[in-house]
C-alpha cells in the first residue's frame, strides 16, 4: 500500500521549504517556485495556481507541476471541474477520495486518473477572486488539519504576490498617463539634476528651445537662461533645498528671461519644486506664456502624488502585508478592525511608543470602502505650528509672507479617502476648533479665504497620551475627544503580547538578513529568553532595531544579542549558557506533568477560572473544554476556595 501524502507531515520542514523556496523570488518564478515546493512539501501528484478570468469563467495557469514536470499555456473553464465550487462557494474545498466517481466527465481528471483534489481561492482585499490554488494526487488525501493549514499558508503568499503584482501594474498605468499627461501639455516641462543638467523634457519644451530632446538632454540648462535668470535661479534652488519636505516648490514672480538654442530670447513665467528620487534631489521647471493656463500643473501634481502613494503601498506588500501576531491582545485588536473598517466612525488609536499605530490605521483603510482612494498621513509633533494650519488646510496666495502660491492641504488630498493624524495630542489649542468643524460639517477654509471648501474625509487619529486627562487640564478640547473617540482601539505593549516577540523577532531577522544577503540561524531558546527579559519601552519598533542591529553584528549566521540588546537587557555569558543549558535539558515525565499543571494553572488564573466559551481558558490554549477538564482532573487541579 502507498504511503498516504499526509502521513507524518512536518509542518516545520514544509514551511521552511515555503520561506526558503519563494524568499528571493517575484512575479512567475515566484509562483512556479510556490507550486513546486507545495507538491513536494504534501507529497502530491500535482500543485497549480491560476489567474481567474471572471467574465470567461475561465481559469488561466500562473504555473503548472504534474507529474514531475511543467505544463505551459493550461487554462479551462471551471463549470463541471473540481474547481467550480473552489471559485463559486469561494472556501477551501477538499476531497479527500473518489474523485473520478464525482467528476469523471472532466477531461484533465480522468486523463490523469486523479483521486483526490484540493483547492482554495485567492481572494483580493475587497473579497473579489483573484485566482485559486489547487492540488491533485493519485491516491487519497485523507482530512489532515496540518496539511490544510499549510495549505492555506500557500495560498495567503499567492494571494498577497498577486495583490502586489495589481498594485505594481496599477503603479506603471499611472506612471504610463502621468508621461503620456506630461508630453500632452502645453506647457514646456524640464527635470533637472543636482547639476541641473537636463534629465528629462517634453514635446512642449522641444518646440520652446526649438531643438530636439536628444541635443537637451544631459545639456546644463543655464544655456537656455540669460545671466541674471541665472543667478535667480541658482538662488531659489538653494532657497527649496532650505525648506522643509512638503514645501519645496515656488512659482517664480516675474518669471525667467529665456533664450531657444538659436539665441533668441523671450520672457516665461516658471514654477519650480523639489523632489527626491534615492535620496538625490531633482528639480521640475514648468515654463509657460503669460496667458497659460494652470490645469496643467494641477493634473500633473495629483497624478505624482496618487503614484507616490502607489509605491508606498506596493512598499508595504513587500516588506510587511499582515500584522504579526497570535496573542490574545492582538487577536482582539484584529477583531477590532474587522468591526469598524467597514464603516466611517472615526477611529481613535491609543497605545504607547512603537506598538504600531500607523500600521492599524493602514489596516482599517484597506479594509475600508475607501480603499481606492488615498491615505493621507500627517504628524502633528512633527510640524510647527505656525505651518501646520496651512499643512491641514491650505491656503491661498498671498496668504502669508513667502505664500506665492496656492496650496491645496492635507484634508483636500483626502478627500474621498482617510487622513492618518498621529500624535493629536500635539495638535495645538487654536487649530483644534477648526479640526472640529471638520468632524462636525465637513468644512473648512483654507488659510487666507472666506471660501468655504467641502470635503468627505474620514479621520483616524493616534496618540500615546492620556487625552482624557489633558482634556481635565485644558490642553485638549473635551467636545473634540468625544468626536475622535467613536471607536477606540487601544493597542498592548509589546510586554503584554506574550509568545509574539519570538514571532516577530524571527520575522525580522529573516526580513533583514534576506535584504542584507546573509544566512541567519533560527533563533535559540536562549537567544528567546533574553528577549522575552527585556520589557521592550520602545515596544515593536525598538525590537525591529535590535533585531537589525543583531543581524547586521552577526557572526557565523547566529544573531548577535549581546551588542544589540540595551544593557538593561543584556546577560552575562554565564547566565546565556545556563539558559541555553535549561532549554536543552531533558525533562523527566515527572517535571514535564510540573510544567503543565503550572501552565494550565496560569491559564485559568488569567481568565478567572473559566474553562469554556470566549476568553475561557480552553480557547486561550487551543484545546478542547472537555480536554481541559480532563487534564486538570488527572493533575488533581482546583480553584482554591
Amino acid at each position: 500500500m502507498n504511503t498516504l501524502p499526509f502521513h507524518d507531515l512536518d509542518v516545520d520542514a514544509s514551511l521552511r521549504t515555503i520561506l526558503e523556496g519563494t524568499a528571493t523570488e517575484t512575479g512567475e518564478r515566484f509562483f512556479a517556485a510556490l507550486v513546486e515546493n507545495l507538491a513536494r512539501a504534501l507529497n502530491t501528484h500535482g500543485a497549480w495556481v491560476t489567474e481567474y478570468i471572471e467574465e470567461q469563467r475561465r481559469l488561466k495557469a500562473l504555473a503548472f507541476w504534474m507529474g514531475g514536470q511543467w505544463i505551459h499555456g493550461w487554462e479551462m473553464v471551471v463549470d463541471g471541474t473540481p474547481c467550480e465550487r473552489v471559485i463559486d462557494d469561494r472556501c477551501l474545498i477538499h476531497i479527500p477520495d473518489n474523485l473520478l466517481d464525482i467528476y469523471g466527465n472532466d477531461p484533465d481528471v480522468r486523463a490523469v486518473g486523479a483521486a483526490s483534489y484540493m483547492g482554495m481561492p485567492l481572494l483580493d482585499l475587497d473579497g473579489k477572486i483573484l485566482g485559486h490554488l489547487a492540488v491533485l494526487d493519485l491516491r487519497p488525501m485523507p482530512k489532515e488539519p496540518r496539511a490544510e493549514a499549510l495549505f492555506q499558508i500557500f495560498a495567503a503568499r499567492a494571494a498577497a504576490e498577486l495583490r502586489r503584482l495589481r498594485a505594481e501594474k496599477q503603479v506603471r498605468e499611472r506612471e504610463e498617463k502621468l508621461g503620456r499627461l506630461v508630453n500632452s501639455a502645453m506647457d514646456a516641462i524640464i527635470e533637472l539634476n543636482r547639476n541641473l543638467n537636463v534629465t528629462r523634457v517634453n514635446a512642449a519644451a522641444e518646440k520652446v528651445f526649438g531643438c530636439s530632446s536628444q541635443e537637451i538632454m544631459g545639456q546644463l540648462f543655464t544655456r537656455f537662461l540669460s545671466s541674471d535668470s541665472r543667478e535667480r535661479l541658482a538662488r531659489l534652488i538653494i532657497e527649496l533645498d532650505l525648506r522643509p519636505e512638503g514645501e519645496r516648490y515656488t512659482w517664480i514672480p516675474g518669471g525667467l528671461n529665456a533664450q531657444s538654442a538659436s539665441g533668441e530670447g523671450f520672457p516665461a513665467e516658471a514654477t519650480i519644486s523639489r523632489f527626491d528620487m534615492g535620496r538625490e534631489p531633482f528639480y521640475t521647471l514648468i515654463l509657460r506664456n503669460v496667458n497659460a493656463r494652470l490645469q496643467a500643473q494641477q493634473k500633473i501634481r495629483s497624478l505624482t502624488v496618487e503614484a507616490e502613494y502607489l509605491r508606498e503601498e506596493i512598499k508595504e506588500l513587500q516588506s510587511f502585508d499582515e500584522i504579526v501576531g497570535q496573542s490574545e491582545p492582538v487577536a482582539s485588536v484584529l477583531r477590532d478592525i474587522e468591526e469598524v473598517a467597514g464603516t466611517d466612525a472615526n477611529v481613535l488609536i491609543l497605545g504607547e511608543t512603537g506598538t504600531g499605530k500607523e500600521l492599524i490605521a493602514r489596516a482599517i483603510h484597506r479594509n475600508s470602502r475607501r480603499r481606492e482612494k488615498p491615505l493621507i498621513k500627517v504628524n502633528c509633533a512633527a510640524m510647527p505650528g505656525t505651518l501646520i494650519e496651512s499643512e491641514l488646510f491650505g491656503h491661498e496666495q498671498g496668504a502669508f509672507t513667502g505664500a506665492t502660491k496656492k496650496r491645496e492641504g492635507r484634508f483636500a488630498l483626502a478627500d474621498g479617502g482617510t487622513i492618518f493624524l498621529d500624535e493629536i495630542g500635539e495638535l495645538p489649542v487654536e487649530l483644534q476648533v477648526k479640526l472640529l468643524r471638520v468632524l462636525q460639517e465637513g468644512e473648512f477654509e483654507p488659510v487666507g479665504s472666506s471660501r468655504t471648501q467641502k470635503v468627505d474625509v474620514r479621520v483616524i487619529a493616534a496618540t500615546n497620551r492620556d487625552l482624557k486627562q489633558a482634556t481635565q487640564e485644558g490642553k485638549f478640547r473635551e467636545d473634540l475627544y468625544y468626536r475622535l473617540n467613536v471607536f477606540p482601539i487601544e493597542l498592548p505593549p509589546l510586554r503584554e503580547r506574550g509568545d509574539d516577540i519570538s514571532l516577530l523577532a524571527s520575522t525580522f531577522a529573516n526580513k533583514f538578513a534576506q535584504r542584507m544577503g546573509r544566512l541567519i540561524e533560527p533563533l535559540s531558546e536562549a537567544c528567546m529568553g533574553r528577549l522575552k527579559a527585556y520589557g521592550w519601552p520602545g515596544n515593536v519598533r525598538e525590537l525591529q532595531n535590535v533585531i537589525e542591529r543583531g543581524v547586521i553584528t552577526s557572526r557565523d549566521g547566529r544573531l548577535n544579542l549581546d551588542r544589540a540588546l540595551p544593557e538593561t537587557g543584556k546577560m552575562t555569558a554565564t547566565e546565556a549558557m545556563s539558559l541555553e543549558a535549561t532549554a536543552k535539558r531533558v525533562r523527566t515525565a515527572k517535571e514535564l506533568a510540573a510544567l503543565e499543571r503550572s501552565n494550565l494553572v496560569a491559564a485559568m488564573e488569567a481568565t478567572g477560572w473559566r474553562i469554556a466559551g470566549d476568553g475561557g481558558a480552553a480557547q486561550l490554549l487551543g484545546m478542547k473544554p472537555t480536554t481541559l477538564s480532563s487534564r486538570m482532573k488527572a493533575l488533581g487541579i482546583e480553584r482554591k476556595r
